[in-house]
């Protein structure tokens, strides 16, 4: 994949060490790598409206990452604000629509098409909030191993049972809606799949 820009070998260094803290099972810097790969089709396809900040929103949108933490997304969010004025002075980066885009992962599952317009922002919004969930729609053994390191993540932070109730009640109620993917680059690709994902998992 041909990047939007070029980070700084310290920046990148310093972006890998956070994912790296604490050790994590899913939400690592190989995540962020295969985000990368759907990032890199939607540049070959629709494109991007801002894609140097979705390219950073993917980069930064879980460098902080506590399982069951809510200020994941705020943390993480300032975090690429410090980064682009430190390492990016002069980029001409929009340094807040990063935070804004990363901020959107919060509410996950949450959103459906009608709550985006059609304009480049909104459409860029839609695109990187598929990116990150189209993990939903990959091979059964990929969705599996996926599966496992989201409940390795919570091992010792929530009670088995619990853990397992609330995972189910969150991916019953993707299953429940409508559209799983906002956009429709990413449903025609992934919902399927996904679905069929969501259904061997929940019974």
């Amino acid at each position: 994949m041909t990047a939007p820009l070029t980070l700084p070998t310290s920046m990148l260094a310093t972006l890998e060490a956070a994912y790296a803290t604490p050790p994590r099972a899913y939400h690592n810097f190989g995540h962020v790598q295969e985000v990368l790969h759907r990032f890199a089709e939607v540049s070959a396809g629709p494109g991007w409206a801002q894609p140097a900040e979705v390219y950073l929103a993917v980069l930064y949108h879980d460098a902080v990452y506590e399982a069951g933490s809510k200020e994941n997304e705020a943390l993480s969010a300032g975090l690429a604000v410090d980064h682009v004025a430190r390492w990016l002075p002069g980029h001409g980066i929009d340094a807040l629509r990063v935070a804004e885009l990363v901020n959107l992962t919060a509410r996950h599952g949450q959103f459906s098409p009608g709550d985006f317009g059609e304009d480049g922002f909104s459409l860029d919004a839609r695109h990187f909030l598929d990116c990150d969930m189209a993990i939903l729609g990959a091979s059964p053994d990929v969705f599996d191993a996926y599966d496992r390191g989201i409940a390795e993540e919570y091992r010792g932070k929530l009670p088995g049972f619990l853990f397992r109730l609330n995972r189910k009640r969150f991916l019953k109620g993707l299953l429940a809606r409508e559209r799983i993917y906002l956009s429709d680059f990413f449903h025609l690709r992934y919902d399927a799949m996904a679905r069929a994902n969501l259904r061997r998992v929940t019974g």
